[in-house]
């Protein structure tokens, strides 16, 4: 008599973790897609990222043709690299343009910011703290 209420709680249980878990399938880099966008930034964020698969760095920066949100790196990967960014930083991204959850997104490939330069990625989008 118990036995289908337990498989039932069990199943539940593994549904409710499966809906819960990020997905870790990145995104990836499309090259085809690479463009330079200049803007300020509005906001620096950390969280899970499905493009890099890991808790990152991401900026909301606003430009002449609105706001976008770009995928940095890693947040280990930034903060390794002792940069730190700040609202209202003038910055120049290149990287892949996208659409993502219905918003204007890019993955960077390299920021501008008072004059250095910061690559996340090779010039073929492979991200540099993979390797």
């Amino acid at each position: 008599m118990r036995t289908p209420q337990i498989i039932m709680g069990a199943g539940l249980v593994v549904l409710v973790v499966l809906l819960l878990t990020p997905q870790r399938h990145p995104l990836r880099y499309n090259a085809t897609s690479e463009a330079t966008v200049h803007g300020v930034v509005e906001e620096v964020n950390d969280f899970f990222c499905p493009i890099s698969g890991h808790n990152g760095t991401h900026l909301t920066i606003a430009t002449e043709q609105g706001k976008i949100q770009v995928h940095l790196a890693p947040s280990s990967f930034v903060n390794g690299q002792d940069w730190k960014f700040s609202r209202g930083d003038e910055v120049e991204v290149v990287g892949a343009r996208m659409h993502y959850l219905g918003r204007e997104a890019m993955i960077a490939r390299s920021v501008v910011r008072r004059g250095q330069t910061m690559a996340v990625r090779t010039s073929d989008g492979k991200p540099l703290w993979a390797e």
